[in-house]
């Protein structure tokens, strides 16, 4: 396997991890304050903990994804690294806030 598909696989188990606890904290905010701010944030966590999953999946266990990411160039991979990598950077300055 590629160190840039394994990084990336890497990237989203950190952001699967780090939205588990932020949908748990805004889930818990939701109950006692019952605000629309809470949530919106809510529901955002969740298609993102959905779409997480789902990469993990791929990365994991998709064999038809591994072709796809294959044939493609190596920039391709980089470029799923790069947005994995992002997306992690996002959520961990959010998760700072969150618990701050």
């Amino acid at each position: 396997m590629s160190l840039w598909v394994d990084v990336a696989e890497a990237a989203a188990v950190v952001n699967v991890a780090v939205l588990a606890g932020l949908v748990g904290v805004w889930a818990r905010s939701y109950r006692r304050l019952g605000s629309k701010h809470a949530l919106g944030l809510l529901v955002f966590g969740g298609f993102l903990l959905a779409e997480n999953l789902l990469w993990v999946y791929a990365y994991s266990f998709d064999a038809g994804f591994h072709a796809w990411l294959y044939e493609g160039t190596a920039f391709t991979r980089q470029a799923m690294l790069g947005l994995c990598a992002l997306e992690s950077v996002g959520l961990l300055v959010l998760a700072w806030v969150t618990w701050d």
